[in-house]
């Protein structure tokens, strides 16, 4: 089955992701509402009225297209979209929830569509830093309609790296990491996409992520030159259904494979669900 033309969804989305981060803004810094879905995880007003609008804007143009939410996920599959073969829109309404409550302007709002498990669009917009970066697949990446591109570093010693420092001094570790510069951003999707501009080398996650989660990202990355990829070193596939793709080594693909060789070295072996280092 060849894929579908994407250029009304892509104009769609793009128009109603910028609406988001509109609304996102009046939110950012009034003291929302917040509240917690469960045990550390965070939850605001913001992220409730964005999966409203953009459920609102893309759906009511596209009614037969799925929907998986991080805030409506029960919801996914009530028009009877088949998540294998058919579009599904996979939207996190703000990814950093806790930078946004926190007054940081390190959230995105994330919308991907998937068609037969592979995102074809991704928007990964940060309304704060009005950064917006968007895909399309074998279209090239862009921020702010300018393309962007992986870095070219291509060694573990003197990386940038996005990740959390518990993480890199875990005991388990057969050899120390060499040194390198670690910086810390809430949102996985905005560490992932400012690997794709090359602000930063890699990025290094090891705690379960949703489609959700990544799923604009890791589109943006691949078209930015880039490979995310679980430790193992296995390509994620977007099922629509809210599956987590475990964990994220994100970089230019030399540096990636690099990623992966290292965490060979991790003694013991990280269970699949483990909870792990260097996640938030």
């Amino acid at each position: 089955m060849p894929v579908p033309d994407l250029k009304q969804r892509s104009e769609v989305a793009r128009a109603a992701v910028r609406e988001a981060g509109a609304l996102a803004m009046s939110f950012f810094k009034q003291d929302p509402k917040t509240w917690e879905k469960a045990e550390n995880d965070p939850v605001s007003e913001a992220d409730i009225a964005i999966d409203a609008l953009l459920k609102e804007k893309l759906l009511g143009i596209f009614p037969n297209d799925g929907w998986l939410s991080e805030e409506s996920v029960h919801e996914r599959d009530a028009n009877g979209a088949d998540a294998v073969n058919d579009y599904v829109w996979v939207i996190d309404p703000i990814d950093g929830t806790r930078a946004f409550i926190a007054q940081k302007p390190h959230f995105t709002i994330c919308v991907a569509l998937v068609w037969q498990g592979k995102t074809q669009l991704g928007f990964v917009y940060n309304p704060a830093m009005d950064e917006f970066f968007e895909a399309a697949r074998n279209q090239g990446a862009t921020c702010n309609d300018e393309p962007i591109f992986v870095g070219d570093h291509n060694v573990l010693a003197g990386c940038k790296m996005l990740g959390y420092h518990d993480m890199y001094a875990h005991k388990h570790w057969r050899k120390p990491w060499p040194e390198f510069e670690i910086s810390i951003v809430n949102s996985i999707a905005y560490r992932i996409v400012l690997v794709a501009r090359g602000d930063h080398d890699a990025c290094v996650n090891l705690r379960p992520q949703n489609d959700w989660d990544i799923a604009a990202a890791d589109l943006v990355l691949h078209e930015a030159g880039g490979v995310c990829t679980n430790r193992q070193g296995a390509p994620y596939r977007f099922h629509g259904r809210g599956g987590k793709n475990q964990n994220v080594l994100a970089a230019n693909p030399v540096l990636q494979k690099k990623l992966v060789r290292k965490f060979e070295e991790f003694e013991p072996r990280i269970p699949k669900n483990a909870q792990t280092p260097g996640g938030r």
